[in-house]
């Protein structure tokens, strides 16, 4: 009898365990999230922790505090040297015989592809959606102070990048932490590189590359309907791998191409919605003035506009990061001061022209709802952000803002989503790659190890939700900011001599233009 009763048992036990497991295989995702979560979870807090009695990421002021210390350093350089940038761009100083693999146009290209993306889109969205029109104000001058951050970045990336006999040139934080600690008898140098390798490749693998393939996707199939993501995630991964392969020289002949067009189609939808709308144009910008500084009743009042303002800016252009510093490195020059006047381009472009287009359009398409009586917002049930026409948030909030102008804008947003994806994609895996190289050693076998493994992490991005890898991910990308503002404020000064010496050589006529 106690037999026949363990076997009913252990029978029951089967049966029991037999739908548990088909549960099991049916939230696998899930699984992951919790276990991963749990090992990241704390790293991830710590990095984007508010201000004590704030709701103020710390990391957000660790980027603005930098950016506005930059800029006093250098004498407002964004704006003494701004033509100047412009002229680097054109080409009028290029010498063709100068050491390194792009052009000064295809390097901000670049860089620009791995900026410009979703959150000029959707974070722009939640930005204004929650902190009112008053937070484009705030991320405006976020973007502004930005770009002398990416000026000083950028100029110490060509100045310690490597060269090579065959003409490639590898460099970024890594290499200035390293080489220009030495330079200077500092200590550490080498072991901030090698932190900031590692979370620029653990970045580079979701930030820059999962996150962007499942927003994709997600964004196809609104269009197409469902389908299995990682039939996404494979033509990403061939398309991407087939671009990549072959370098930062074919990266930069893509995005040369596709950053202008993905620029000028979405801000030139916004000018339509803009020039039909334009006795709304003056309105708008009353709203973003007023909301800065009063809050126009929105959650949080002034301090809420003020932070998701900076927040937004700080997570868009990534000025600090030091991520566009290894981009700008494989630029032709051989003076490393023109590379850092034409990275701070990058903030204008990114945040002060494509964030501030989004930001207005939503703000004239009238999506936001506003009491008649007072001329305040009205907040959403659980006073956490305004209230919508339609209870849109996000990317659906600037989709319907757009779709109120252009009925068939949604269509037009999911090319422009599907195209950030995969720029912002081919940028990080040069990202990702050279801080591999940094860490694993130079060669054609390190090289191919690593575009495979990121090829991979495309198919896998767009196939699962991994909302924790996420998230680590973006942190990892933000505690890049952590080591390279760190190594910025000891290398200052050797920028303001690079300025000092270009700028007396650029008025005694010494640096000419070149003709082409």
């Amino acid at each position: 009898m106690t037999l026949l009763k363990k076997c009913l048992m252990a029978g029951a036990a089967l049966g029991a365990a037999a739908p548990a497991r088909a549960q099991e295989a049916m939230t696998l995702d899930e699984q992951v999230n919790t276990m991963f979560a749990e090992f990241t979870g704390p790293f991830v807090n710590l990095i984007f922790a508010p201000l004590p009695g704030t709701s103020f990421p710390w990391i957000v002021l660790w980027l603005v505090v930098a950016a506005s210390i930059f800029t006093i350093y250098f004498s407002f350089v964004q704006l003494r040297f701004f033509g100047h940038s412009i002229a680097l761009v054109k080409g009028d100083y290029s010498d063709p015989n100068d050491a390194g693999e792009v052009s000064h146009f295809q390097a901000l290209a670049t860089a620009l592809s791995g900026t410009v993306g979703l959150g000029n889109i959707a974070g722009v969205a939640v930005a204004v959606g929650i902190g009112g029109p008053g937070a484009t104000f705030w991320m405006i001058l976020a973007g502004l102070l930005g770009m002398a951050s990416k000026f000083t970045e950028c100029t110490l990336g060509v100045k310690y990048r490597n060269e090579y006999p065959d003409g490639t040139v590898s460099g970024g934080p890594m290499y200035y932490m390293s080489k220009g600690f030495k330079e200077r008898g500092l200590p550490g140098g080498g072991i901030l590189a090698i932190l900031f390798s590692v979370f620029c490749i653990l970045g580079a693998l979701g930030g820059g590359n999962m996150f962007q393939a499942n927003q994709a996707h997600a964004q196809i199939t609104q269009i197409t309907g469902d389908y299995p993501g990682w039939i996404t995630g494979i033509i990403f991964a061939a398309v991407v791998f087939a671009v990549i392969v072959g370098g930062i020289k074919s990266i930069a002949r893509v995005t040369e191409k596709v950053v202008p067009f993905m620029g000028i189609m979405y801000v030139g939808a916004a000018l339509v919605i803009l020039i039909v709308n334009y006795d709304m144009i003056g309105w708008a910008f009353g709203q973003i003035f007023a909301g800065a500084f009063t809050g126009l009743g929105v959650a949080g009042g002034f301090v809420g506009a003020l932070i998701q303002g900076f927040k937004r800016a700080a997570f868009s252009n990534e000025a600090g990061v030091g991520s566009a510093a290894i981009a700008h490195s494989a630029v032709r020059t051989k003076e490393p001061i023109t590379e850092g006047f034409v990275s701070l381009l990058e903030p204008l472009i990114d945040t002060v022209v494509i964030c501030t287009m989004t930001a207005l359009v939503i703000i004239i398409s009238q999506q936001l709802i506003i009491d008649a009586d007072t001329g305040n917002y009205v907040l959403n049930e659980a006073g956490s952000a305004i209230a919508t026409v339609d209870g849109n948030s996000g990317v659906a909030l600037t989709s319907a803002a757009f779709a109120s102008g252009i009925s068939w804008f949604p269509y037009i947003l999911a090319l422009a989503v599907v195209l950030f994806a995969f720029s912002t994609m081919i940028s990080w895996s040069y990202y990702g790659l050279k801080a591999w190289t940094y860490l694993f050693g130079e060669g054609k076998t390190s090289e191919l190890t690593f575009k495979i493994i990121f090829c991979i992490f495309i198919v896998i991005g767009a196939a699962a939700s991994l909302g924790p890898v996420i998230d680590f991910s973006d942190a990892a990308i933000f505690a890049m900011a952590v080591v390279n503002i760190t190594a910025l404020y000891f290398l200052m000064s050797i920028v303001r001599e690079e300025l000092r010496s270009y700028s007396q050589r650029l008025r005694s006529g010494e640096i000419k233009k070149f003709a082409h």
